[in-house]
């Protein structure tokens, strides 16, 4: 299974050594997340990181980072819901019923169905779906390896996930919940949590 994290929306100053340290661990994909964000922040997180992993970073928003830091890819949703113009690469997108990954399945590398469970860091979203509902699109192949899991995923729910056919999980809260981003600097439980992570989805 792929192992994909979502940044924190905020940014903070061991960030940079921690993604370093995940990607040195095994993480397969980064999404930059920063909503509201300055593309000057965006860029100088990116100059920060070794080049060697930006060909595992996915960008949600200014999507001109891709070509300036070669990225592996944007990321669509509903507040970018479009590919710029001229733009003819790797593309993943999230989805929010079953009916939007029958969709867009096929025109993205892969998609992201949110909101599986209820959401550890967000307590707005709640779970849109029933096991029966994702053993029964599994049923249907409209859950595959080419849909990653997203919403309240944590180390308990990997193996039911893995059950459930999708290809992926997208880890937030349930690493981030680890680290004080406002204080912190000592971030030894978080890379011990993703190890733990990282075995489970092997």
């Amino acid at each position: 299974m792929k192992l994909i994290l979502l940044t924190s929306p905020d940014f903070f100053i061991e960030e940079d050594k921690i993604f370093t340290t995940l990607f040195e661990e095994g993480l397969d994909i980064l999404h930059l997340r920063k909503p509201n964000s300055e593309p000057v922040f965006c860029e100088r997180l990116l100059t920060l990181l070794p080049d060697e992993y930006h060909k595992r970073i996915v960008v949600h928003d200014h999507f001109y980072l891709k070509e300036e830091f070669d990225l592996m890819g944007i990321h669509l949703s509903h507040h970018n819901p479009t590919a710029p113009p001229d733009y003819h690469d790797m593309v993943s997108r999230t989805c929010y019923t079953l009916e939007e990954v029958q969709a867009h399945k096929h025109d993205s590398k892969y998609v992201i169905l949110k909101n599986v469970y209820d959401s550890i860091s967000e307590p707005n979203y709640v779970a849109r779906f029933t096991p029966e509902d994702l053993h029964d699109a599994t049923r249907k192949g409209i859950i595959d390896r080419h849909v990653m899991a997203q919403g309240g995923i944590a180390l308990e729910n990997i193996p039911l996930i893995r059950q459930f056919g999708f290809g992926g999980v997208v880890i937030r809260g349930d690493l981030w919940k680890r680290f004080n981003i406002q204080r912190g600097y000592d971030y030894k439980d978080l890379i011990a949590h993703f190890r733990k992570l990282r075995q489970v989805t092997e």
